[in-house]
């Protein structure tokens, strides 16, 4: 585990980040949503400053608290349920995963700390020339598909009779290849590269955001990732064609944490 910070004294706004283990060292889910705890405890206390926890997971699905049965793997592996907002997800190597623990004034305005991540990471991404955007109300980094009467048909049909958006029973966990959410890309599709999901807790946010570097995207095809069945993942790796490593993409989101956290000053949630 290691440290860094610009040196400010417990209590300030300023932002420092620990780096909790990569690759080898990748961290348990468990052990690192334990130091979460620690860390929102010590926060919560003005013990120490805002803090960052960075680091990349072993393979593990998460379910936020919308999470329905039907969004879960269908053979049955096994989910950790958590006190985050938002559904089910994946976490694993080649995701970078940022847990912001830091205080906001009351009463908060979580849609505004969410903003602000989203902001870091479209800034992260610019950066290395690929572009990114929003979904109106899917929170995350995305990367538009092309229009709809210009993607590619869907298994000998037309769009127009896309099963996805006319069966309410349709699963694509079910349906093959050319559903699976890993394989938007293709079909040139809305493509999550992004996802934020964040639990405020006496005044102090957990959990955060992961970003997918180069992990191995199939993970997310025995799920219904953020229950999301119109839509898919990707990577930067994927997008850009070539391979980007945690370790590449690491320093940029420090950065552009640290610009956009420490440059913004969080108001109170207007009541």
């Amino acid at each position: 585990m290691t440290t860094s910070s610009p040196g400010s004294a417990p209590g300030s706004s300023a932002l420092r980040y620990i780096h909790l283990g990569f690759g080898a060292d990748a961290v348990d889910y468990e052990e690192a949503w334990q130091e979460q705890r620690r860390v929102h405890a010590a926060r919560f206390a003005d013990e120490i400053p805002d803090t960052c926890l960075l680091l990349e997971h072993p393979p593990v699905y998460t379910a936020g608290r919308r999470t329905a049965d039907s969004e879960r793997p269908l053979d049955g592996t096994p989910v950790v349920d958590v006190d985050r907002g938002g559904k089910i997800t994946w976490h694993g190597p080649g995701q970078l995963v940022g847990y912001p623990i830091l205080k906001l004034p009351r009463p908060v305005d979580v849609i505004a700390h969410v903003r602000r991540l989203e902001d870091a990471l479209l800034l992260t991404c610019a950066e290395f020339g690929l572009e990114t955007t929003r979904v109106e109300g899917r929170s995350g980094v995305w990367v538009l598909g092309d229009p709809v009467d210009q993607r590619p048909a869907l298994g000998g049909l037309k769009l127009d009779f896309d099963p996805r958006l006319e069966d309410e029973e349709f699963d694509a966990r079910l349906n093959g290849p050319e559903y699976a959410p890993s394989n938007a890309g293709q079909r040139r599709e809305d493509r999550k590269l992004a996802a934020i999901g964040v639990r405020i807790a006496k005044g102090v946010t957990m959990h955060g955001f992961s970003l997918n570097c180069n992990p191995d995207n199939t993970w997310f095809d025995r799920i219904v990732p953020c229950g999301i069945r119109d839509a898919g993942v990707t990577s930067l790796s994927e997008e850009l064609g070539r391979d980007v490593p945690i370790a590449e993409v690491l320093p940029v989101v420090e950065r552009h944490l640290r610009e956009v956290l420490e440059a913004s000053v969080p108001l109170p949630r207007a009541v």
